[in-house]
């Protein structure tokens, strides 16, 4: 009679070598290396990769045009990543993959001036709408499949924020750390 060892419970990491290159490489791009798999990923990822290249942007001047061009580049890969990355994991909206929740951060971001206030203020307010799914960001990750559906709940959650970060820009720029004029 033989006896097997006991098999690992542990689960095996999605970037395991089991895995052929070409996924590996899609879900440590769509995890952002190991922040996909970081308790609170979303929160986390904007946290520790968002603010910090926001900052960065803000602090090199990027004209808005090329901010914009970078943003359209990330979401269309963001899309991508999450369709195939899903499947490969077999899961719709998987917390693993976390590039879904910087395109919400940076739609949130633009235009807004980099005061330590503003950019508090809109990592809480988008982690905020983004976790309670506001009008429209539910609709559109219940109904639309694949990327798109991922995708397009972050884009609403950073629509929502923009407004609100621009309205108190407008409104309150002393209190938001803008000069007035």
């Amino acid at each position: 009679m033989t006896t097997h060892p006991p098999r690992d419970p542990t689960p095996v990491d999605d970037a395991s070598v089991d895995r052929p290159l070409r996924e590996r490489l899609i879900l440590l791009i769509g995890g952002l290396g190991p922040l996909g798999r970081a308790p609170a990923s979303g929160t986390v990822t904007v946290a520790l990769a968002g603010i910090p290249v926001f900052i960065l942007a803000s602090a090199l001047d990027v004209p808005l045009w090329a901010y914009l061009t970078a943003l359209a580049l990330l979401t269309g890969v963001s899309i991508w990543i999450h369709d195939v990355g899903d499947r490969i994991l077999g899961e719709k909206d998987s917390r693993r993959l976390v590039l879904d929740e910087l395109v919400g951060y940076f739609i949130a971001m633009i235009a807004v001036a980099p005061t330590w206030q503003l950019i508090a203020l809109g990592f809480f307010i988008e982690r905020a709408i983004d976790i309670a799914k506001v009008p429209g960001a539910r609709q559109i990750e219940r109904h639309i499949p694949g990327g798109w559906g991922v995708v397009g709940d972050d884009v609403v959650a950073g629509l929502y924020t923009l407004g609100i970060l621009h309205l108190l820009m407008w409104a309150a720029p002393a209190a938001m750390g803008c000069s007035s004029g």
